[in-house]
């Protein structure tokens, strides 16, 4: 058998087991809050791992390894941006979250939630929180497909439109029946995936390359500055890459999982697994650079015509060809999980934001579970219909989409869980001030190439969202009542 054929082999397994537990999850789906939020049932290992494969997507496997190749460890300050900020979620936000969300009208979305957090009598804040993430998300959809064709197109010499299908197939089959929890435990399946190959590469890669003296050796040989976290580095280059870290806490794909863990006090346990994770993954893909800037340079014959394919050039190298195919499901995995986690959010925005916000008379759970579906469906074939013609715009666009949902959302989050005086027009306010500046900083060449749009997009929201809070706040028992009951929650389950 071919290499190839021992590697779709692997591809089709992995495939086959995502689609099964899309058909376990659907089994246990009975209303729209296990559809929507898992119930809120999900263990600690779960919740880790899921968030952070929903997170990190190609990035982790293929974006950092193929900087880090080319340019050295200064472009490792954004990994470390992102561990600080995933860290600084778990502990700020993601108990607090879990006990509001639980007390305040039992809200299983992030829009459901501010509209009864501010307990406001319009739903507009709702509605336009819902409408950004439905047109982001769909946007982001659509990137993530298009890389699943990308992947197959340059793996297994397929047709762009054939991987693209597949790929979209198999994700909304899953997400499409299972909901929440199927996508929640293919992710963290995906997690575990991706967390083997990371460590398992570099740490084979090592044997072949001298271990470690060799490979620091022949590295230093190449660049004698690959091991510098600060040679080329510049001020604001730094404070831009770990300003990466604030988008966290407005990622509405990242933070939802917060709220279906199943007790607040389990979200210590669930920190502690994701950090490790992320941590060792995210070692992992270094050392598979910095693996492979040696292995390249002691294999001068060899050649790596793309750089963010180091990953993938390494694991056929040192491994049988159907370990090579689970490494090559590891960057699938990666895709997938991503596009799963952001379906599931875009279609209860669709259908708990806004539909119910604007039916006339309350339907069935089943009716609102078969809409969900129907809403996944339907955000599916506009994704894939932006993403059938290989359009570099819409993989640009996600480069802001992080800081655009962090500088929207991330201030909002915070002082909804720690501030009693946050009103509904201070937040509204300063999501938009948040979310326009990085649509126009990002547009503004001199301005992006000075500093990452999400610094003073955060800050102005913050800005913002602090003062016109404090000149419409206006006191509200029910709303002290509540903060009151979430830390009672939040210090019970300690």
């Amino acid at each position: 058998m071919s290499d190839h054929g021992y590697q779709l082999i692997a591809i089709l397994i992995y495939l086959a087991g995502m689609l099964w537990i899309g058909w376990y999850a659907y089994r246990r789906v009975n209303n729209l809050t296990d559809y929507m939020l898992g119930g809120r049932s999900l263990g600690p290992a779960v919740t880790a791992l899921s968030a952070g494969a929903s997170d990190m997507s190609g990035w982790l496997l293929m974006g950092l390894p193929g900087a880090i190749f080319a340019s050295g460890l200064v472009e490792a300050w954004i990994a470390i941006g992102l561990t600080i900020g995933a860290y600084l979620n778990w502990i700020f936000v993601a108990p607090r979250l879990r006990a509001y969300t639980q007390v305040s009208n039992n809200s299983i979305t992030i829009p459901s939630y501010l509209d009864s957090r501010f307990k406001g009598n319009s739903r507009l804040l709702r509605i336009i929180t819902a409408l950004i993430i439905l047109v982001f998300f769909t946007f982001y959809v659509s990137s993530g497909m298009v890389a699943g064709g990308v992947f197959f197109q340059s793996s297994f010499g397929m047709s762009y439109h054939v991987g693209l299908l597949i790929v979209a197939a198999v994700v909304i089959a899953y997400t499409l029946f299972g909901g929440f929890l199927a996508v929640s435990y293919t992710d963290f399946v995906q997690g575990l995936i991706m967390f083997l190959a990371l460590i398992c590469v570099p740490l084979f890669g090592f044997f072949i390359t001298g271990g470690f003296s060799g490979t620091v050796e022949s590295i230093k040989e190449v660049n004698p500055h690959a091991l510098s976290l600060v040679k080329g580095a510049t001020v604001a280059g730094v404070i831009s890459a770990l300003a990466w870290g604030l988008g966290y806490f407005g990622q509405p794909h990242i933070i939802v999982r917060f709220m279906a863990i199943k007790t607040v006090k389990e979200t210590k346990q669930a920190r502690r697994i994701g950090i490790g994770w992320m941590i060792l993954s995210l070692a992992g893909a270094i050392g598979t650079a910095l693996v492979g800037i040696a292995y390249y340079q002691q294999n001068t014959g060899a050649k790596l015509v793309d750089k963010e394919a180091v990953f993938i050039a390494l694991g056929q190298i040192i491994f049988h060809p159907f370990i090579a195919g689970v490494l090559l499901a590891a960057v699938l995995a990666a895709i997938m999980s991503t596009i799963s986690s952001q379906l599931i959010v875009t279609s209860s925005a669709l259908i708990e934001d806004l539909y119910k916000t604007v039916q006339k008379s309350k339907s069935s759970e089943k009716t609102y579970v078969f809409l969900g579906r129907i809403a996944i469906l339907v955000v599916s074939i506009i994704a894939m219909a932006l993403a059938w013609k290989q359009n570099d715009t819409i993989l640009a666009l996600v480069s802001f989409a992080w800081a655009g949902f962090g500088a929207a959302f991330g201030p909002t989050i915070l002082l909804s869980l720690y501030w009693r005086k946050i009103t509904s027009i201070g937040a509204l306010s300063g999501m938009i001030v948040g979310a326009v500046t990085v649509i126009v900083w990002g547009n503004v060449d001199i301005l992006k190439d000075s500093l990452y749009e999400i610094v003073p997009g955060f800050a102005l929201n913050l800005i913002v969202t602090i003062v016109v809070s404090l000149l419409t706040h206006k006191e509200n028992p029910e709303i002290d009542r509540e903060f009151n009951e979430a830390l009672e929650l939040l210090h019970s389950d300690d």
